[in-house]
């Protein structure tokens, strides 16, 4: 019986592989690989510069942009603006002054960009996969769960200015089958930044949800929320719980706006006053001051954001009447959900907006 030899690979082979391992998975070596494209580039705007014109050195800083950490996209840049100086120097056609201060201002945007993105731990592509991840988790923490028969939750939330991250967020559990609880919360400042604090509390959040006695939820975020030692952070939040067989319910916040009650056989929509504890993250020791209500079917209960009545120039209280006013056009007569109030409103949206609707059917 004759055994065949293992062949190794191929000279070919191992060149494909050294060059994936030493320069397309290392800083240093694509650093290097986007410089020697570049002094290509170069060599092709002196020789051809009907077929390589002077922009193509925007297309490496593109992708250095892309793939590059701060200190290796750093060096591209500098090298890519001197090669454009110096063909601008040397008279070459095609490298006018205006094309050598369109690169100067791309080389100074892209390290600002990479400056950001570096002092956030983004690095290279990868950080674009890392920021889908964080928006994706932070909308899983808000599913409500399968409610019964007879219940619904619908919920809007919105960013302010359409940004992909909002410091609005919503996190509900059930509790045994049979108490609903919602938490809607608003973190200080907006944009990505407010979206990792939002991702950060609504992973606390969700664990103390549940766990802890609906009097003792607000105090442990607020413990939270301290332990965090921001410089500027602090969050408004409502906490409800339901019981799904009576409809009894608890509700408490933290400087955060009253929610409303609509009463579908009276026709009557209630603000249930729970103004009175400071935000989360403020004060030591946060005071707990309840109210309780119940909802008969076809009641709604709305908790929201200050986003929604919060509008530069106007006061607190108009912007209560606005959506309580839409709130009622909407919902009395069953004509839309949680997005329709919204669109009603017509909040501005320079402030992230979100609003929950709890409805016994």
């Amino acid at each position: 019986m004759t055994t065949g030899a293992v062949v190794g690979p191929g000279p070919l082979t191992r060149i494909v592989l050294a060059v994936r391992r030493r320069v397309l998975r290392s800083q240093r070596g694509l650093a290097g690989l986007l410089i020697l494209l570049s002094g290509a580039v170069v060599a092709g705007i002196v020789l051809q510069s009907r077929w390589v014109p002077p922009s193509t050195l925007l297309l490496l800083l593109l992708a250095g942009v892309v793939l590059l950490r701060l200190h290796p996209l750093a060096a591209l840049c500098v090298v890519v603006l001197v090669e454009a100086l110096v063909l601008m120097l040397a008279d070459v056609p095609a490298m006018v002054p205006g094309v050598v201060v369109l690169i100067g201002v791309a080389t100074v945007v892209a390290l600002v960009f990479a400056n950001e993105r570096d002092r956030l731990g983004l690095r290279g592509a990868p950080g674009g996969h890392m920021l889908v991840d964080l928006r994706d988790r932070l909308s899983a923490h808000g599913r409500v769960p399968a409610l019964p028969a007879g219940w619904s939750v619908d919920t809007e939330i919105r960013s302010a200015h359409a940004d992909a991250f909002s410091g609005d967020f919503m996190v509900a559990r059930l509790r045994r089958g049979a108490v609903l609880e919602v938490v809607l919360v608003d973190v200080s400042g907006k944009g990505l930044d407010a979206g990792v604090r939002s991702l950060q509390l609504s992973g606390a959040f969700g664990g103390l949800l549940g766990a802890l006695p609906t009097e003792s939820f607000l105090q442990a975020a607020n413990a939270y929320v301290l332990d965090q030692d921001w410089e500027e952070g602090f969050a408004t939040a409502v906490h409800v719980a339901v019981d799904l067989s009576s409809g009894d319910y608890t509700v408490a916040s933290a400087g955060h706006p009253p929610p409303l009650h609509l009463h579908a056989g009276a026709g009557r929509l209630d603000v249930v006053d729970t103004v009175g504890s400071p935000a989360l993250g403020v004060v030591d020791d946060l005071p707990y001051r309840p109210r309780y209500g119940r909802l008969e079917p076809g009641d709604v209960l709305l908790l929201y954001t200050d986003g929604l009545v919060d509008t530069p120039g106007t006061s607190l209280d108009r912007g209560l009447d606005r959506l309580m006013g839409a709130a009622d056009r909407v919902l009395a007569p069953r004509a839309g959900g949680a997005a329709a109030v919204l669109a009603a409103v017509r909040a501005d949206d320079s402030d992230d907006r979100a609003l929950v609707l709890v409805r016994r059917d």
